[in-house]
């Protein structure tokens, strides 16, 4: 769904792994367990919500890692996978039912974006929430209290292209890279 992120002065700093570094795996699942100890100490029920369409290779960063990661966990609250991806058309009505029936939820979203040529391929992790769509002109509303954005490709001209044209193996290695990190850090935390 290609993400803008907001940072919010109150919040640590941002943090981004570099996918092709042998640590990356293990310091997502760091930052991750240090956000979902946090929620649980606040008794929120912790959400990851992975967004993004299966119909554009940049994209689906979302789906992939939604996927991915239901198949590494046994966490119950995962939401966007190939099978049913959360994306422009249905992701209000999914952040209404997320509200509705969870406990106070924590949610994690998980976006691809674009950045600049010497960024593509690292995983940005922090707190606050993340705006879907805007990259590509789409008015969503804002996702999340904390974020993994995996930045896909160089942004800045003609988005839509350079989705399509986004190469599928950096998308699946980066959804490998987030599924296990958020696997990792969120088994150390009760559901």
């Amino acid at each position: 769904m290609l993400t803008t992120i907001f940072n919010f002065p109150k919040s640590p700093a941002e943090q981004k792994f570099n996918i092709h570094l042998p640590t990356t795996m293990h310091d997502i699942a760091n930052s991750v367990r240090d956000i979902a100890h946090q929620a649980a100490t606040d008794s929120k029920d912790i959400i990851v919500l992975c967004i993004g369409t299966d119909r554009s290779t940049g994209d689906a960063l979302g789906p992939l890692t939604g996927s991915k990661l239901k198949t590494l966990n046994q966490h119950p609250h995962i939401f966007g996978t190939l099978d049913d991806p959360v994306h422009a058309t249905n992701l209000t009505t999914m952040l209404s039912y997320i509200q509705l029936n969870f406990n106070r939820p924590f949610i994690i979203a998980v976006d691809a974006c674009l950045g600049r040529l010497e960024s593509v391929g690292c995983v940005s992790l922090g707190y606050g929430p993340v705006k879907p769509g805007a990259a590509v002109n789409k008015e969503l509303p804002s996702v999340g209290d904390a974020y993994i954005t995996g930045i896909v490709n160089v942004g800045g001209f003609m988005e839509h292209m350079v989705l399509q044209s986004t190469r599928l193996n950096l998308v699946v290695k980066m959804a490998d890279t987030i599924a296990h990190g958020l696997s990792f850090g969120l088994s150390s935390v009760r559901h």
